[in-house]
């Protein structure tokens, strides 16, 4: 059997996705004959029925789900490996750094002063982005949480601290010590949810950080976040009290498992030197 190749992979997933020839060959901007011809080809190379058709649709056999679900890794594989490589050969190389403007623990400031390797290109962007970021290539190392899928990725624990709770200053919740989420029952985050189910919500960020700011200064709304967040964001208006029953906040520095780049390397090496300095050792308990 010959190798497998990218074009067939991509008209497969695309008829896979669609469950239809002719709108999978709209969204290939190829004619729906040509594709029909190169999935009977595949099946023929591989040896296995990938799709049942009928008149109106397509489906997958086991054969087909299982295929579909290989070709997308490798598919992102190849765009990743693309998009490294085009990186790697510029001019100019730089190392592309993905995460959250204000999820950094104020580690950035000084791991870009200390990195002297090469350039650092900053991608940013909303909370979950980066791991997608890590994996299909568009970066090449990522300031995030805890991660929950790690499958091709290694990471390393940079620091950890407690959630806070964000009040108005004159709330009268703001004269006690801890906050408990039972105390916020009938409080609202600033994307509606109830704020005493945090625990089962989580803590979506649909504004941005003056709007949430606005909106807890004028008793509209509460928010979770970070403490290193509440220490860079000291407003009179606001008050930050702990909330012992939320999982404590992590921020770990991530990377692609197969990377073997000394950039890479250099740069996790110089980020968990600036985590472990004698002044970032407070958020680390």
């Amino acid at each position: 059997m010959s190798d497998l190749e990218a074009r067939q992979l991509r008209y497969f997933v695309t008829v896979a996705e669609e469950r239809h020839f002719g709108r999978a060959a709209e969204r290939l901007g190829m004619a729906q004959p040509p594709l029909s011809r190169a999935i009977r080809d595949l099946e023929r190379q591989l040896g296995v029925q990938l799709l049942i058709r009928t008149t109106r649709q397509v489906a997958l056999t086991p054969a087909g789900e299982t295929l579909l679900a290989d070709a997308k890794v490798a598919l992102d594989a190849i765009s990743a490996a693309q998009r490294r490589a085009r990186r790697a050969g510029q001019e100019t190389p730089a190392l592309r750094l993905a995460l959250k403007a204000d999820y950094d623990g104020g580690l950035l400031p000084p791991i870009l002063e200390a990195y002297d390797v090469m350039p650092v290109e900053l991608l940013l962007g909303g909370r979950g982005e980066q791991v997608p970021a890590l994996r299909d290539g568009r970066a090449d190392v990522a300031l995030i949480p805890a991660l929950g899928d790690e499958d091709g990725l290694d990471s390393e624990l940079l620091l950890t601290g407690p959630s806070m709770v964000a009040l108005p200053a004159a709330d009268s919740l703001a004269a006690r010590t801890t906050i408990r989420l039972a105390d916020l029952a009938g409080r609202r985050l600033p994307d509606g949810s109830p704020a005493e189910r945090a625990l089962m919500v989580g803590n979506r960020r649909p504004l941005d950080l003056a709007q949430i700011f606005n909106l807890v200064e004028v008793g509209t709304a509460v928010w979770f976040l970070p403490e290193w967040v509440a220490r860079r964001y000291s407003r009179p208006g606001t008050a930050f009290r702990p909330v012992p029953e939320l999982e404590p906040v992590t921020l770990k520095v991530a990377w692609p498992a197969e990377s073997r780049s000394p950039a890479v390397a250099a740069f996790v090496r110089v980020a968990r030197q600036i985590a472990e300095a004698p002044e970032k050792q407070l958020l680390r308990r």
